[in-house]
């Protein structure tokens, strides 16, 4: 166990989003290998071994970086890390950084965390960072991810090719981060 509680850096209506902890390296190292979550993201599964993503993964922790940063998604009723949500690519002078987002746990998936966990993030990047502009990319086939990002104040810009991948390019504002959380405030009347 950490000597102290990570810093919870946003709560939403169902996570709470934390600094990553060494007790995260397990689910952390699971996802990372696993065949169906690389290819949502474009990526081969991890082959490294445990020990290793363990000295690299506390490496980042002891000294992270402001260009990139990772947090744990936690589950608010059940205190469950569920995934993580990273921005990189921070640029201070343009105020933008691209976010990506991972949900391994899949008992959460198609049930509004992905929605929670972006507008929770931009909320975070655009009032603490100061960004003015939040970017991602998305595979083309991933629909459900691409309606999640829409409904988290994303609006789609154009299709890119990247690494051998066709990519939907999408960017989220303040302003589109607002109007993405209107119809929750109506609920709460």
């Amino acid at each position: 166990m950490t000597a102290t509680q990570p810093r919870v850096v946003a709560t939403g209506r169902l996570v709470r989003l934390r600094e990553k902890t060494i007790e995260d390296a397990e689910r952390d190292y699971s996802w990372r290998t696993d065949q169906e979550l690389a290819a949502y993201d474009a990526a081969r599964p991890l082959t490294v071994r445990f020990t290793n993503f363990v000295s690299t993964m506390a490496e980042e922790l002891k000294y992270p970086t402001a260009h990139r940063r990772t947090y744990a998604i936690e589950d608010i009723d059940s205190g469950k890390h569920i995934g993580n949500v990273m921005y990189y690519g921070y640029d201070a002078t343009q105020r933008e950084a691209e976010i990506g987002i991972t949900i391994g746990d899949r008992d959460f998936w198609s049930r509004g965390y992905g929605v929670d966990v972006v507008q929770s993030m931009l909320g975070f990047l655009f009032e603490e960072k100061r960004l003015r502009r939040v970017y991602l990319h998305t595979l083309t086939w991933n629909y459900r991810a691409q309606k999640s990002f829409q409904r988290a104040g994303f609006e789609r810009i154009r299709q890119v090719a990247r690494g051998g991948y066709d990519f939907i390019y999408m960017e989220a504002t303040p302003e589109t981060l607002a109007r993405s959380l209107l119809p929750f405030a109506r609920d709460l009347e």
